[in-house]
């Protein structure tokens, strides 16, 4: 990649590391209405990135991580962190504590509280309240001087680079986004941060908005706009997913849009860190290619990317899966655009990924094994706790 003035480091940026080949690595400069967008699919790029961001804080950081682990990665943003709270920046850090069980260390706790960073554990364990543990905070948000925030898939973990994972490192979107919309995202981190997890979106700019999967008027925000997406849909969808496990309303909704002759694409892992959501999401294929939606399954490596492009005028990306999770349980948050620039780049990172995977025929899916039947039951089942 030649180079080019990243807006959310203010700094150049020659030679990015290069992702596999046709891969987007890191898309600068994408400017509509008053808000600008960088778009990431590479781990060690979307960091470094963050890091020179917190790096030039004044005022003001909030992190949000579903995992904030405590290996190599999560060292460098803990010293980040640190050394900008020393400066007297105030450093606010909400992490999930089910999605970093076992990851996070105790010694990285401890040097977080140490060095001045405001640690919120989101639903840590509780006797008295054990169904609460069930609910987490999936969401990954970075919001710097309320002037650019980060939102996407990625967590704070080695699995994501591949200077330290390798070349099985997962793939991934996150966003950068500079502008108006900064203000609102901060403003939503501290309502989460002081326990109001009820949160209305704002407009913002017309151009993008930020949309929670609880709200005022729906507390199921995020399975709307999907249905939303299936329904409003003429000619293209293009669905990219980890956890596929999606209630009888989205199967109905994507059923309904194929059989008007929308062409309803969904890539999903063949590779997966959980493999009893992959049998669930398997369930529910025979009925979908059957009636026209087209799925593959993403064959290099584990796919994270949560990524939704409509007829290649509007988009949706963040942190929310297609799954009853991320729908009805956990708290997510999700950015839906119209800027046509990032819907075109996520459109053509779609039809990259995709040509690096295998679809789902009908007729030989129909033909898989007994074994097979027995283990889409069991994932089926077991659905709503994934």
């Amino acid at each position: 990649m030649d180079s080019e003035i990243c807006k959310c480091t203010g700094e150049s940026s020659p030679q990015y590391p290069a992702g596999e080949a046709g891969e987007l690595t890191c898309v600068p400069r994408l400017t509509e209405g008053y808000e600008s967008f960088v778009l990431f699919t590479e781990g060690d790029v979307l960091y470094e990135a963050m890091l020179s961001s917190i790096a030039a804080a004044r005022h003001r950081i909030r992190l949000e991580s579903y995992i904030f682990a405590g290996d190599e990665v999560g060292w460098r943003f803990a010293d980040a962190l640190a050394e900008r709270a020393m400066a007297g920046v105030d450093v606010r850090l909400i992490i999930d504590a089910a999605g970093s069980l076992f990851k996070i260390t105790r010694s990285l706790a401890k040097y977080l509280h140490k060095h001045g960073i405001h640690v919120h554990w989101f639903h840590r364990w509780n006797w008295r309240f054990p169904l609460r543990y069930n609910r987490r905070d999936h969401r990954k948000l970075l919001v710097v001087d309320e002037e650019q925030f980060y939102l996407g898939g990625f967590n704070i973990h080695r699995e994501n680079s591949r200077a330290i994972f390798g070349e099985g490192r997962w793939r991934d979107t996150h966003v950068c986004i500079s502008g108006n919309l900064a203000v609102e995202a901060a403003h939503l981190f501290d309502a989460f941060w002081q326990g109001k997890w009820v949160w209305f979106p704002k407009q913002g700019s017309g151009v993008s908005v930020l949309i929670p999967n609880y709200t005022p008027i729906c507390r199921q925000t995020l399975q709307c706009l999907y249905i939303d997406i299936f329904q409003r849909a003429r000619t293209t969808v293009y669905l990219t997913t980890p956890y596929f496990v999606p209630d009888y309303y989205t199967q109905h909704a994507m059923i309904e849009a194929a059989l008007r002759g929308v062409d309803v694409r969904l890539l999903v892992p063949r590779k997966s860190d959980i493999w009893l959501t992959r049998w669930a999401a398997q369930a529910a294929y025979a009925n979908l290619v059957r009636t026209g939606v087209r799925i593959y399954e993403y064959l290099p490596r584990v796919l994270h990317a949560k990524t939704a492009v409509i007829d290649g005028a509007w988009a949706t990306l963040g942190t929310a899966n297609l799954d009853y999770r991320s729908f009805f349980v956990n708290y997510d948050l999700n950015l839906v655009t119209r800027n046509l620039e990032l819907c075109g780049w996520l459109q053509d990172q779609f039809i990259c990924d995709i040509s690096k995977a295998e679809e789902i025929v009908p007729s030989k899916w129909a033909g898989r094994s007994w074994g097979h039947h027995v283990a889409e039951t069991v994932g089926w089942l077991a659905r709503r706790w994934l």
